[in-house]
Order: C-alpha cells, then sequence, then structure tokens
C-alpha cells in the first residue's frame, strides 16, 4: 500500500512510516501535516478527485533543517565578468504516519440486461 502525495508543486511516492525530505512548511516541530493524495494504490489503484475524497495522508513534522550550500557562479570570457552568490534550501522532514482510504469505492457494477434483444424478439413473433 502506498500513495503518491503533492506538496511544494512537487509529487512523492510514500508508504506509511517512511520519511520525506519537502519544501519548508509553516508548522512547528511535532504538528500533524495532512498531505494531498495524488495517487492511492492498495489493491487497486484510485486516481481522480472523486476516488480520492476518503483517502487521508498524514504525517508529522520531524525537524526544520537546510539543504546543502549550492554555488552559483555566473562568467562571461574576456569581458571582466564575474558574479558569484548561493543558497541553501529550506526544509522540512515529515515522517508519514498514517495512510488509508475511507470506504472503498464502489465496484464497478455489471450493466444491467439490455432490454433491446427482448424487443427484437418480441417484433420477429409479430
Amino acid at each position: 500500500m502506498y500513495a503518491v502525495v503533492e506538496t511544494g508543486g512537487k509529487q512523492y511516492r510514500v508508504e506509511q512510516g517512511s520519511s520525506l525530505l519537502v519544501d519548508r512548511l509553516d508548522a512547528a516541530q511535532g504538528d500533524k501535516v495532512s498531505l494531498r493524495p495524488v495517487m492511492f494504490r492498495d489493491g487497486e489503484v484510485l486516481v481522480g478527485e472523486k476516488e480520492l475524497a476518503s483517502v487521508k495522508v498524514e504525517a508529522t513534522v520531524a525537524e526544520h533543517l537546510r539543504g546543502p550550500k549550492v554555488k552559483v557562479f555566473k562568467y562571461k570570457a574576456k569581458k571582466g565578468y564575474r558574479r558569484r552568490a548561493g543558497y541553501r534550501s529550506e526544509l522540512t522532514k515529515l515522517e508519514v504516519t498514517s495512510l488509508k482510504a475511507g470506504k472503498k469505492a464502489a465496484a464497478k457494477k455489471a450493466p444491467a440486461e439490455k432490454k433491446e434483444p427482448a424487443a427484437k424478439a418480441e417484433k420477429e413473433d409479430h
């Protein structure tokens, strides 16, 4: 059983008990956060807003941290143009606590018997 969730414009595959690094969230350490599911799989695959309405993915904020330093250097040969910059991403570490689907999606009903063949049979009898 796993789900694909979306947060910060990115999608992540999660399972219960897994942890992931996402862009910084406005939540204190230890808070519970619900993530928006994009896909859920438990035997059958659930995709689409109506099917995913009953799916809940919850995680707790383990810690806030910063990513590795990324150096940015711009340079143009023979022009004396050099710019040096850098940044570190602000990240949040989440631990997935629960991954559950409410009511299972109703199984597709078998198509009702068509009345057309019976109607054709009656026409042929006349």
